[in-house]
C-alpha cells in the first residue's frame, strides 16, 4: 500500500509524499522496524529537509489544520486551498506559509478521520504548476480511497488507538445521560431533564464508561464522540 501511494502520486506528477496515519502522535509513520517511510520509500520537496523529526510541525502547517477541519480530500494552488464544493472551512486557513515556500509547486491533500478521534493525512506535491484542479476532479476520490486504506491498516497493526476492541453496545439510557454529560451538564442536571434520581444517572454514566473502556466522565465522553454516540446536535 506504501509503493501504492508512491506509484500513484508518481502518475499525477505529485511525486513527493508525506504521510501521517496520527497528526496527534509525535513518531512519524513508518515499517516494523520503526524505519519512517519517509526515509525508505517517499520522497520529499527538499532533500535536505528532514521535516519528520520536527514534532512541532503538526501544529503548524496549513495543510494538516485544514485536515483536522474537513474528511474532503482538497488541493492547493497559488496560496488558496479548494475541494469539490464551496466550504468555509478551507477559506479560512492562512496558506501564506505555503505561498512563499521557494519549492512548493501544487498539492492534493486527503484527511482521513476514524473512529475515536483519530485524523491522519497523505498529502502528494509537486514542484511546480501541474494543473492540480483538474488532476484532483479526476482523481482525488481514488488517492482518498488509497490513504484511507494505507492509514486504516497502519492503524490497525500498530494497535492504535488504545483500547480499540469493539465496545458493548451502550443501551438507550447510558447514550442519553453521555448527550447531556457532553452537553456540561451536572449529574444532577441530567436527573432532571431525564426524570432520574442522581444515583441512577451515576449508575448509566459508571456503566457506560466500563463498556467504552474509559476511566472517567471525560475519557467517557471522548470515546462516545470518536464512535458516533455523541454528535454535536443536541442531545
Amino acid at each position: 500500500m506504501v509503493a501504492a501511494v508512491q506509484a500513484a502520486g508518481e502518475e499525477l506528477g505529485l511525486p513527493f509524499i508525506a504521510a501521517q496515519a496520527d497528526l496527534g502522535d509525535p513518531e512519524p509513520m513508518g515499517d516494523e522496524q520503526g524505519r519512517p517511510y519517509a526515509e525508505t520509500t517517499f520522497r520529499w520537496i527538499d532533500p535536505d529537509h528532514a521535516y519528520w523529526r520536527d514534532r512541532r510541525l503538526a501544529l503548524h502547517v496549513s495543510f494538516l489544520t485544514a485536515a483536522r477541519l474537513t474528511a474532503d480530500p482538497f488541493f492547493y494552488t497559488e496560496g488558496r486551498l479548494g475541494t469539490w464544493r464551496s466550504t468555509a472551512l478551507l477559506d479560512g486557513i492562512d496558506c501564506r506559509p505555503e505561498l512563499l515556500s521557494p519549492n512548493l509547486g501544487e498539492a492534493i491533500v486527503t484527511p482521513v478521520h476514524q473512529p475515536r478521534g483519530l485524523v491522519g493525512a497523505i498529502v502528494w506535491c509537486s514542484t511546480e504548476r501541474i494543473g492540480v484542479e483538474r488532476v484532483f476532479k479526476a482523481h482525488a476520490a481514488r488517492l482518498q480511497a488509497l490513504a484511507l486504506r494505507l492509514i486504516a491498516a497502519h492503524n490497525e497493526a500498530r494497535g492504535r488507538p488504545r483500547h480499540a476492541a469493539v465496545p458493548q453496545t451502550l443501551t438507550r439510557r447510558e447514550v442519553q445521560c453521555l448527550r447531556w454529560a457532553a452537553a456540561g451538564k451536572t449529574d444532577a442536571e441530567i436527573g432532571i431533564i431525564l426524570d432520574l434520581s442522581v444515583s441512577t444517572v451515576r449508575f448509566h454514566l459508571r456503566n457506560a464508561a466500563a463498556k467504552l473502556g474509559a476511566t472517567g466522565r471525560a475519557q467517557s465522553i471522548q470515546l462516545a464522540a470518536g464512535l458516533g454516540y455523541v454528535g454535536a446536535g443536541a442531545a
